[in-house]
């Protein structure tokens, strides 16, 4: 599953790569393309870290609900279930 995972990133950073490369040879440019969309990469991040500061709360208040839910099925499974 790692090496799927790894071949997948290669092969997205290959393709990547050679489109960033074909689009450089036509002068086009990130900053360009942020521009014409009306974005900076200041609101970006500022979209990001919103995006961080919704989930962050949500994730550990789901947690705290599945981690003792899980701790309580590990505990009350037979032994040698799931092998």
């Amino acid at each position: 599953m790692f090496l799927n995972s790894l071949s997948t990133l290669v092969k997205f950073f290959i393709g990547a790569v050679a489109i960033g490369a074909l689009l450089n040879a036509f002068n086009i440019s990130a900053d360009q393309v942020l521009r014409d969309l009306g974005l900076t990469p200041d609101s970006i991040f500022a979209f990001v870290l919103d995006g961080i500061s919704w989930a962050l709360p949500n994730f550990i208040l789901g947690a705290l609900v599945l981690v003792p839910i899980w701790i309580v099925i590990f505990l009350l499974k037979p032994p040698g279930f799931g092998r």
